[in-house]
């Protein structure tokens, strides 16, 4: 039986969903916030926190659909969303059919616009990923709102005679990221410049419709959201609040939420939940912490214990132990996460090899030392090679001679035995160790 992680017992089937309204750290959720490092930048500071103390208000995040999947950065939106829904708010999930149309100024250039056909299936997909971490229940219901609705049936001229007009070019040329293009080689499109415009009159829309009066996102998007909160101003001259949340970075400085390079997805087609708990559990000590507090639903006590047990005993990686079980159980679910905590011990002779299932081999293979190898020709000797665990044929004859050597987590014995048919497992991998800690997966072509 696979060992019962830190904080197992603790974690429900999805933990954004508990309900979680008598903990006390939900009591001043602007606090809350502060205190778990999610506030970068905000309107005025005592206004929120006095909107948020009282009476239920409505606020608003979106995403758009650039990609097939959100992403670990969007994730912090997602929990954020949950955590002020938790302390009683109405959460609006909005999934920018029109403004994925256009795509927002990136700081690497112009972005390739896509088909509506492409986009149309990305805001379903993301529709579904939002619906995960809140909740459409009770009196604070969700709701999921998608602005092409209302953008579809705006016109060109009535789009600059009616909205156009209250923004101001000057204004909108000081937004970091347009000032980067703008004085970059590559200049900016009228299409990206005016994407503040399309953002900004779905706050005023959300506003109208549904009384909505808080923005967040990313820093990143500050400039964008402000539009929004400007353009309430002028044109129904109601004050609405606005909160960024920083863009989280690793403690050396590089960004966060990528591994070998490539993004962490939240669809397990794009990223497995195997590689997705070994992301966590691979995070440093002096970022763990940190993590714990952005990308969970644990207590201040909770968290102030796990901090001591890093202090004390680094080595027992509790805290990323805690943390990786607590973020996959609440992206892919308790059960996927405890195949994974299998399968990872199984990969180590603690469990049993066999039963770790294709998938997760499939993300083991991608993050190992690999090859591929005609069946015919697989024996260990073979294997140890391709894989580049040893350098010749000769090296690898005197690790299986000193017992240094094991395929499937059976020590090999006879370094020229072909495999048999029943040693591929799922009738296509074999795993390969050199020493104790040397892994690489074989795959028969």
């Amino acid at each position: 039986m696979a060992e019962k992680h830190p904080g197992e017992d603790a974690v429900q089937s999805n933990p954004a969903l508990n309900d979680q309204r008598n903990d006390p750290s939900f009591e001043n959720i602007w606090q809350e916030l502060k205190w778990r490092g999610l506030v970068h930048v905000s309107t005025d500071e005592d206004a929120l926190e006095e909107a948020l103390a009282g009476d239920p208000i409505t606020y608003y995040c979106g995403f758009d659909p650039t990609a097939a999947s959100l992403h670990l950065g969007h994730l912090v939106q997602l929990l954020t969303m949950r955590r002020i829904q938790l302390a009683g708010h109405r959460p609006l999930g909005l999934v920018g059919g029109a403004t994925g149309l256009i795509g927002d100024p990136r700081q690497t250039g112009e972005r390739v616009l896509n088909t509506p056909e492409i986009i149309s299936g990305w805001v379903d997909s993301l529709q579904d990923q939002v619906k995960h971490y809140i909740s459409f229940e009770g009196d604070n219901a969700a709701r999921m709102v998608n602005n092409l609705d209302w953008w579809q049936g705006v016109g060109a001229l009535e789009m600059l005679r009616d909205i156009g007009k209250y923004f101001r070019v000057g204004t909108m040329t000081k937004k970091e990221i347009v000032a980067k293009r703008l004085n970059s080689d590559e200049g900016i499109s009228y299409t990206e410049f005016s994407y503040q415009i399309l953002q900004g009159y779905d706050y005023l829309q959300l506003h109208r419709d549904y009384g909505c009066t808080l923005q967040f996102g990313g820093s990143d998007q500050w400039g964008n959201i402000t539009s929004g909160t400007e353009l309430v101003r002028r044109v129904e001259n109601d004050h609405v609040h606005a909160l960024g949340t920083p863009l989280i970075t690793n403690s050396d400085g590089t960004k966060f939420g990528k591994s070998e390079g490539n993004a962490i997805w939240l669809d397990s087609q794009l990223c497995s939940p195997y590689t997705f708990y070994q992301f966590w559990l691979n995070q440093a000590d002096a970022d763990v912490i940190d993590r714990l507090k952005v990308f969970t639903f644990r207590s201040r006590e909770e968290i102030e214990s796990v901090a001591e047990a890093v202090q004390n005993e680094p080595f027992r990686r509790e805290a990323q132990k805690t943390l990786a079980w607590d973020v996959t159980s609440l992206v892919h679910g308790e059960e996927a996460t405890r195949k994974v905590i299998a399968a990872s011990e199984a990969l180590f002779g603690k469990g049993e090899i066999s039963e770790i299932d294709r998938p997760t081999l499939t993300s083991v293979a991608a993050e190992v030392p690999f090859a591929e190898v005609p069946a015919a020709e697989a024996t260990a000797v073979k294997l140890l090679v391709a894989t580049g665990l040893v350098a010749s044929n000769g090296e690898a004859r005197r690790a299986i001679k000193d017992g240094g050597a094991s395929v499937n987590n059976q020590k090999v014995l006879d370094g020229e035995a072909v495999l048999d048919e029943a040693d591929w497992l799922h009738g296509e991998y074999v795993l390969v160790r050199r020493g104790k800690k040397k892994l690489a997966v074989a795959k028969r072509v």
